[in-house]
């Protein structure tokens, strides 16, 4: 089950901004901890910029989420970039081709519950996290 979503087109560093404070906004509202509020705004400030810088720009939504026993946050980051041509070495810790907090997307993934790809060259890529109250 998921409540409202909120979009954030991003397109310019203030949106990856907006999507940080956004971010931040509903991780309190959801109560996660500040520990788990941290990661989470910091591995949604480098999955943004990479859809910023690598994805040519793109959306963002932000969505609160429940299950059978505690609620949360999902957050897509989805553009049309050129995609991902080799995934693995991407998701490959240590991995980064610059310009971003030095994360990289094994970074951002050790930072969150749940987190899916999909890519495909010429296409784009949409990352899916999600964060789970404690």
């Amino acid at each position: 089950m998921n409540d409202e979503s909120q979009r954030i087109p991003v397109s310019t560093d203030q949106d990856v901004v907006r999507v940080r404070q956004l971010v931040r906004t509903v991780a309190v509202a959801v109560k996660l901890s500040l520990v788990d509020q941290t990661k989470l705004v910091t591995a949604a400030s480098e999955l943004a910029r990479n859809t910023l810088v690598y994805g040519m720009g793109g959306m963002v939504e932000v969505s609160r989420v429940h299950n059978d026993r505690r609620g949360g946050i999902r957050i897509v980051f989805a553009d049309q970039g050129p995609g991902i041509v080799d995934l693995d070495l991407a998701l490959t810790d240590g991995y980064t081709t610059g310009g971003g907090l030095g994360l990289g997307l094994s970074g951002a993934r050790r930072l969150v519950d749940e987190f899916e790809i999909e890519t495909e060259p010429g296409k784009g890529t949409t990352v899916t996290v999600v964060k789970w109250c404690r």
